[in-house]
């Protein structure tokens, strides 16, 4: 058993779990558990007469999860112990370091989306895979980066149009909830607006300078727009943030001052 679990690597698992994992959440339900065993012996050539409730009650002694308290497990603590660790490392890197600013998010977009069309296609994706492997200090040969590349279009490419959106990146990245969704758009008093204005713009300020530029002014377009509009797409973004620059880019310096952005939001600091 051991010989032919050794076998199973990120494709073969990302295919067992998408076929319980319907909705994509990153659960499956405990109940499910010898199902899936059962399925991961069938997947690595075992016939159905040598699948016995033995071989399944040792799989789920060896591969003891704990499940949270509406009896769910989840996808990182299955693969983390199923798999050899550089075959996890694609599945679980986005959970495992998800982003917590969209400015961050946009500067990775902007890299990798290098022919500006808003999407980003199989090789830029390659690209992307290649210089996050590099950046962990894991090395990859050729060949498993076209695997893990071909594997990540099937998991993410939600359309199946052959390439990766705004959307289908963010969900790569495992973006934390929208920085926005925390203050109260409606807040009444002058005071409380000025209060939540100066932590948003110290939140996309992430250079410190006072003023908005490049994936910052992308990062906090992605993120009011996204209140709106929650399917955004690379074409919308770059749309609204044309908008936005015209309206509040007063001096004409391609960058949004904190005054500026100030005034275009209604408000007068002092």
């Amino acid at each position: 058993m051991d010989r032919a679990l050794s076998r199973l690597d990120a494709a073969g698992f990302l295919q067992i779990w998408q076929h319980f994992d319907v909705d994509d959440n990153g659960y499956i339900e405990e109940k499910q558990l010898d199902a899936f065993f059962h399925h991961v012996m069938e997947t690595l050539g075992m016939k159905r007469g040598e699948i016995t409730e033995e071989k399944i009650r040792r799989l789920r002694e060896r591969f003891t999860c704990e499940a949270t308290t509406d009896g769910r497990l989840q996808i990182q603590e299955l693969a983390t112990m199923m798999l050899p660790e550089e075959e996890n490392f694609l599945l679980l890197f986005r959970r495992e370091t998800p982003l917590d600013n969209s400015v961050e998010f946009m500067r990775i977009w902007r890299n990798y989306d290098t022919d500006s069309s808003g999407y980003i296609s199989d090789i830029e994706l390659k690209g992307f895979l290649h210089d996050l492997f590099v950046q962990h200090t894991k090395s990859i040969t050729p060949e498993k980066l076209e695997e893990y590349t071909v594997t990540m279009m099937k998991m993410f490419d939600k359309n199946r149009d052959g390439r990766l959106d705004l959307n289908d990146l963010a969900r790569i990245l495992s973006m934390k909830e929208n920085f926005l969704l925390k203050f109260k758009m409606d807040a009444c008093s002058q005071e409380d607006r000025k209060r939540d204005f100066e932590k948003i713009f110290a939140h996309y300020d992430v250079s410190k300078t006072g003023e908005l530029e490049g994936p910052e002014v992308d990062g906090f377009v992605k993120d009011m727009m996204e209140l709106v509009k929650p399917d955004l797409t690379g074409t919308d973004l770059d749309k609204f943030r044309k908008a936005l620059m015209g309206h509040c880019d007063i001096n004409g310096d391609g960058k949004i001052q904190k005054n500026e952005l100030a005034l275009c939001l209604g408000l007068k600091l002092s």
